[in-house]
This record gives C-alpha cells, structure tokens and sequence, in this order.
C-alpha cells in the first residue's frame, strides 16, 4: 500500500485497540488500511464511525450478518481495497 501523505500519522505507535491490530498486522505481513491509521490519530473523533459500522454490519436487518460481510467482501474487491 502506498505511504499515507502524513508520514507521522502513519508512523505513530497508537495505543489502545487500534494500535494494538495495526502492531498486529504489521507483525503479520499484512498492509495496513490507511482509515485505521486516522482512527489511531484521533480515537474520539472516529467513535461514531465504529458505531455506524457495528450497526449496519451486525444490527438488526433482513440479511444475515454473514451476507453482509460477503457484501462488503464483493464491493471492496470490485473497488480494488484490501477488505
């Protein structure tokens, strides 16, 4: 994945949940979505984010939360974005 136009953002050693998966994936080989770079950043600005995904990925709906992830799975592959 390409660096992030703020280097220091993406070079922070975030604390917390968010800092913890990104050690995680880094330590895995695994490229590192630039959001949750900002979301480490600025934690209280993003709540509501986390929040919004949480609800429409496992809140109530006619879809099993399993279709929507495979959902989620068929779009970020069509728009070329690590899922």
């Amino acid at each position: 994945m390409d660096p992030m136009f703020l280097p220091d953002i993406e070079g922070l050693d975030a604390p917390g949940p968010t800092g913890d998966r990104i050690r995680a994936m880094r330590a895995a080989g695994i490229a590192v979505p630039q959001i949750l770079h900002l979301i480490a950043f600025r934690p209280e600005r993003t709540e509501h984010l986390a929040r919004l995904t949480q609800e429409v990925m496992r809140g109530p709906s006619p879809l099993s939360a399993g279709l929507r992830e495979l959902v989620a799975a068929f779009t970020s592959s069509k728009n070329q974005c690590v899922f």
